[in-house]
């Protein structure tokens, strides 16, 4: 699918992963919608980049509606969806003081999770009722799992479940959508350069790096939005989890 004049909108988009994928995508000529509950760096994101910024709750019909309508006024329509919205709140089934408070199973799990499912249904309800391009593709869906969702950590309870259920969503719902000309695909990342371990000390984030197989670095942003920029353009890949790691296999701890 060509990039260039269609419109996209990337969920959790000011920060991160999705930054990333918002400008790479806004590079290649997309029209570009940042989706985030941070409504001001999604601003100021889009007004750099030529797009629009808008706050928006995974977890709210209307909230993501409204942004999937925006990215549907593009001259093309909306035709590329990337969820990278998420939570990785720690979380053990007992804690020191007792079990973990059910809370934050369903914070976790219903950001990542269902949050995932509430963005990718609307999203390609609005694809589907597009026209094909010359290439007979309506559009391409894809998500963010994580190598957590294959070996996940003590204390990563709530964070790999709902991964899991991401990676393991891939596969029916590219079979269903399908015969809408709709591709899906979930890229699992390991250990990338985000928010989340930006805040620990430096340390800590050599010690991170140093488990990684080839290359022993923190994974950059920007390879993860090469990754999708491939994934839009190549029209076979379709159904599939990529891990995108560096051989990574994640220690219990």
């Amino acid at each position: 699918m060509k990039i260039n004049g269609a419109g996209a909108i990337v969920f959790g988009g000011a920060s991160g992963l999705g930054e990333a994928t918002a400008r790479r995508l806004a590079a290649e000529g997309a029209h570009v919608v940042v989706a985030d509950l941070a409504e001001e760096r999604a601003e100021a994101l889009a007004t750099e980049i030529g797009g629009v910024g808008v706050r928006t709750d995974v977890l709210d019909e209307q909230s993501v509606q409204e942004a999937v309508t925006r990215a549907g006024e593009a001259p093309r329509g909306l035709r590329i969806c990337v969820v990278c919205a998420g939570l990785g709140t720690p979380s053990k089934l007992l804690g020191r003081d007792g079990p973990t408070p059910f809370a934050t199973f369903q914070s976790v799990i219903g950001v990542n999770l269902l949050g995932t499912i509430n963005a990718l249904r609307l999203s390609a309800a609005a694809i589907a009722a597009g026209e094909p391009d010359e290439d007979g593709e309506r559009g391409v869906c894809v998500q963010t799992a994580s190598v957590a969702a294959f070996d996940g950590q003590i204390g990563q309870v709530a964070y790999s479940a709902s991964k899991g259920g991401v990676a393991g969503m891939t596969l029916p719902i590219a079979r269903e959508l399908a015969a809408h000309a709709i591709r899906v695909v979930t890229i699992a990342p390991g250990l990338f350069q985000t928010p989340m371990l930006a805040g620990l000390p430096q340390k800590a984030q050599d010690a991170l790096a140093g488990t990684v197989p080839h290359p022993a670095r923190l994974g950059r942003p920007a390879e993860y939005a090469d990754l999708v920029e491939h994934i839009v353009t190549n029209p076979m890949l379709n159904g599939e989890v990529i891990r995108l790691d560096g051989a990574l296999r994640m220690a219990p701890r």
